[in-house]
């Protein structure tokens, strides 16, 4: 009998598993935040579903339902105003998406954005496996932790809601994982899709563009790094143009997110002044309370992530991240689900329980899934502003 008539053997239980892994953790840790947004939502009277579409989640859907020129009036800016050009604030990827998704589910476009979400989660957890098998003493589980702690973040619950956080940092993971593996293009066309999902796309860019100039003085790649950095800028370049033509303004898109939502750069004093309020405060609320001890934390996580010494592309793509929210103002409440992209700062925690015994991995990994289900089922049902 010839090689070519040679039966096909059934992939081994053990070798399923390993492939199933990283999307059983997500998973996993995801259903435990989903199951306790439902019973806090229950005890409160409203709809979960209602929860996970609330807010930005509401902008999405209109606009992948009626275009941006056709959002409903009665959809508001920050400061309680409809304008022509308020719906451009937002990016267009995760709407698209919802788009082409929801003709396959009946034209339920709440459906389509929450299986987007869903499915773009588990594209990021393979993602951050494979991270997390790539940096310097990496290996399979340390990729496999680093996915479970991105879904026990304090602010995971956003992976399932209507927001761009899911398909965003799936994006942004595997461009990272094509800077790690110098797949120039990968990269490239990850970074600029993911462009046009949000602005953070900012600092994948950068990372893009310093690992890029590393190799054209290395002499490394050919032409690969140039095409790499071209891609990865002409996603969120081209919503900007975009944004200015319609507007009729060069930084038409800065100008709608300022004045509608007073985002803005201050070089870090509206952050230092939160902190400092919340931190001093007898009465402050917990969500506060939490916004604060992130802002503090993903600063410890760098300074971990340097000392570590995580590959470059790796060490700007989250050092920008942490810079871009850090130096911004607008709304404090929403600073844990804004640094969820910077998942890379994750990893000295996931290498370091990568050498304990299982147990201690486990029991750290269960405590934070716990945590972050209660807080995540907290801000969506008991508190009652946007995050």
């Amino acid at each position: 009998m010839s090689a070519t008539d040679a039966p096909v053997v059934a992939p081994e239980p053990a070798r399923v598993a390993t492939l199933l892994a990283p999307a059983a953790i997500y998973l996993a840790v995801r259903l435990v935040g989903v199951l306790a947004l439902v019973w806090l939502s229950l005890t409160y009277g409203v709809s979960p579903v209602d929860r996970l579409r609330a807010w930005d989640g509401d902008w999405m859907l209109a606009i992948a339902q009626y275009g941006y020129s056709g959002v409903p009036e009665r959809m508001l800016d920050g400061h309680g105003r409809h304008t022509p050009f308020t719906a451009l604030a937002f990016f267009p990827g995760y709407p698209m998406t919802i788009t082409v998704v929801a003709p396959l589910l009946g034209g339920n476009e709440v459906a389509a954005a929450l299986v987007v979400s869903l499915l773009a989660g588990i594209a990021a957890a393979y993602g951050l496996t494979r991270i997390g098998e790539l940096v310097p003493g990496g290996s399979r589980r340390v990729g496999l932790l680093l996915t479970a702690l991105f879904a026990a973040a304090p602010m995971a619950v956003t992976l399932n809601m209507a927001y761009t956080e899911a398909l965003f940092c799936a994006l942004a993971a595997w461009s990272l994982v094509g800077l790690l593996q110098r797949r120039w293009l990968l990269a490239g066309v990850m970074c600029g899709l993911a462009g046009l999902v949000r602005p953070t796309s900012e600092a994948l860019v950068l990372a893009v563009v310093v690992a890029a100039v590393v190799a054209l003085v290395m002499r490394r790649d050919g032409w690969r790094p140039v095409a790499g950095a071209l891609l990865s800028v002409a996603g969120v370049a081209g919503y900007l143009v975009f944004v200015a033509v319609r507007t009729g303004e060069l930084t038409g898109w800065f100008t709608v997110q300022s004045t509608g939502w007073d985002g803005g750069v201050d070089g870090g004093v509206a952050s230092v002044r939160f902190i400092v309020a919340t931190l001093t405060s007898r009465d402050a609320a917990l969500m506060y309370y939490v916004s604060a001890v992130v802002l503090i934390g993903v600063l410890v996580l760098f300074g971990l992530s340097v000392a570590a010494r995580l590959p470059v592309p790796l060490l700007v793509y989250g050092g920008a991240v942490v810079a871009t929210v850090w130096l911004s103002s607008g709304v404090m409440a929403s600073r844990p689900r804004l640094l969820l992209p910077a998942f890379v700062l994750l990893l000295p925690i996931a290498l370091g329980l990568a050498k304990r015994r299982p147990a201690t991995a486990v029991s750290v990994v269960v405590v934070a899934a716990l945590a972050s289900a209660w807080f995540g089922a907290y801000s969506l049902t008991v508190w009652r502003y946007a995050i």
